[in-house]
């Protein structure tokens, strides 16, 4: 079992910045890849941004430029920064990790990230 931690979101202003974590714990396991996700109201869970334990990334057109993803493999936590805002970025943001060999990912309980002047 691993138990899946965010945190760091809140209110931010168009144009601003935010940064996400999200720490995973429990025993014996090891990370291949750990992602975060969005979900607006009335939409679907979308992929923001993944990366692997080697260091690949692969980012939603949408936030290229804009956000990037990063790994501490000796704490298994990752980290979103989110640069330059916009409202239509505002979403409950998941983490979702992806230990190796399991067959099974794990999902966070979210974080809400609102953009608005």
């Amino acid at each position: 079992q691993v138990q899946v931690v965010e945190s760091g979101g809140g209110l931010v202003q168009p144009g601003g910045s935010l940064r996400l974590s999200c720490a995973a714990s429990g025993s014996e396991f090891s990370i291949y890849a750990m992602g975060w996700y969005r979900q607006a109201p009335g939409k679907q869970r979308d992929l923001v941004a993944i990366i692997t334990n080697g260091g690949g990334t692969n980012y939603a057109d949408s936030v290229k430029g804009r956000f990037t993803i990063s790994l501490d493999n000796a704490k298994n936590t990752v980290y979103l920064q989110m640069n330059s805002l916009k409202p239509e970025d505002t979403a409950v943001y998941y983490c979702n990790v992806l230990p190796v060999g399991v067959g099974i990912s794990y999902w966070g309980q979210g974080t809400q990230v609102t953009v608005s002047s």
